[in-house]
């Protein structure tokens, strides 16, 4: 494992959410395989321009480096080309920011090709308005945090051949995108509610996404542990059929690089009828956290979809009486607990009804077979026979666009 030393400055701009932020980028450094040997911290007015920190402090981070025989610096900013060559010639050592160690993570992450080529388009933007300048750090090749991934080969080709890549990579990344829309488009047509689940990175998406489908998706203890987006069918006690959708998680400036390479990942949320807001109750940064993921839907022209907050890890609470939420609607869950899934699920089953008309809808007794297939786009609550006039009648709650809501025949309906 590399050793690393973190370096951050406070100033005006980010004093609020500075300290949680330094922890986070720990998090991230240990999530990168690296182990931080030391931290260097120092209090501006604003950043210096040509190496973010003062000269005096440029010179303790060089003998902390020294002493602690550290093989990388990690900044919690993002730093330009020249800036990093000026501190490398007065630290002597590798120095890459926190946009560069989350790309790492993101090349380490992806497993599909679709997730390999959204990593190395990132990369490639990023590292295209760096190229001048950088000659010794571009040559580096073979391992370590921040030469991961797809992009490390081509860190000493021009412009011109990064721009044809990024052209390239885009044109097959666009396909991959119209085959997604197709798949998008035939649930959207054959009705089926989706929901998706969206959230901090590391707040329990993925085992939620495991105890409500059976599946098996990868979940651990780790940042972006989820990177290729997975969508399961999960069909309601009641019989109605649903789509699950597990997506990346988001985090503190995360870098627009990679939104403008996930737009199409990003897609698959924009498409839902539900998102489920999936929360960390243990973390010491909760209320940051909730802004962070909220201002990103914001962002992303997805804050016209309702939302339900998942508050998550219960079982890690010192005092679940004592949990007090800050999100609603909302539920309170453990993802480890199977008796979760019944609190989950009836506090989604509450959230969707709430979106959905009631509907009363009657039937000829010749057509009751319509009900079973009715059960499966809509919530039928109950349904009884009507002697007098050898008839069905069916009450429950169905989406505003439904046929049954709009009264139209039932010869008319389409299952």
């Amino acid at each position: 494992m590399e050793k690393v030393i973190l370096v951050g400055i406070e100033y005006q701009d980010n004093f609020k959410n500075f300290p949680e932020s330094m922890e986070e980028l720990q998090n991230l450094t240990e999530t990168a395989q690296g182990v931080v040997v030391g931290e260097l911290i120092q209090k501006r007015q604003t950043l210096d321009r040509r190496t973010l920190v003062g000269k005096g402090k440029l010179a303790e981070l060089a003998a902390l480096v020294e002493s602690k025989d550290a093989d990388m610096v990690i900044f919690n900013h993002e730093i330009t080309a020249r800036q990093a060559r000026l501190i490398e010639d007065e630290v002597n050592t590798k120095v890459i920011d926190r946009v560069q160690l989350i790309l790492d993570i993101f090349a380490m992450r992806a497993k599909s090709k679709e997730g390999q080529l959204q990593v190395e388009l990132a990369q490639l933007n990023y590292l295209l308005p760096r190229l001048v300048g950088q000659g010794l750090t571009l040559s580096r090749l073979g391992g370590g945090i921040g030469t991961r991934g797809p992009g490390e080969t081509k860190l000493e080709t021009d412009r011109r051949h990064i721009r044809d890549k990024i052209t390239a990579i885009k044109r097959e990344l666009k396909e991959t995108e119209e085959h997604r829309e197709r798949s998008r488009q035939k649930r959207k047509d054959s009705s089926v509610f989706q929901i998706g689940l969206i959230g901090y990175t590391n707040a329990g998406k993925s085992t939620i996404m495991n105890l409500l489908t059976d599946t098996k998706t990868y979940a651990e203890d780790q940042l972006f542990a989820t990177l290729d987006p997975l969508t399961k069918k999960w069909p309601l006690p009641e019989g109605l059929e649903t789509t699950l959708t597990d997506t990346v998680g988001f985090i503190q400036d995360l870098p627009t690089q990679l939104i403008e390479a996930f737009q199409s990942t990003l897609e698959e949320s924009r498409s839902v009828d539900l998102l489920l807001h999936v929360v960390d109750s243990t973390s010491s940064n909760r209320s940051q956290q909730e802004k962070t993921v909220i201002e990103l839907l914001d962002d992303l022209k997805m804050n016209h979809i309702p939302v339900l907050t998942v508050y998550n890890k219960a079982d890690l609470l010192e005092d679940e009486d004592s949990f007090v939420p800050t999100l609603y609607p909302n539920c309170l869950i453990s993802a480890y607990k199977e008796s979760s899934k019944d609190i989950l699920t009836e506090a989604i089953i509450k959230q969707m009804k709430e979106m959905f008309m009631p509907f009363e809808l009657i039937l000829e007794a010749k057509d009751a077979y319509q009900i079973n297939q009715m059960q499966k786009q809509v919530f039928v609550d109950d349904y009884e026979y009507i002697e007098e006039n050898n008839t069905y009648l069916v009450k429950g709650y169905a989406p505003f666009e439904s046929k049954w809501v709009r009264g139209e025949k039932e010869d008319e309906l389409e299952f």
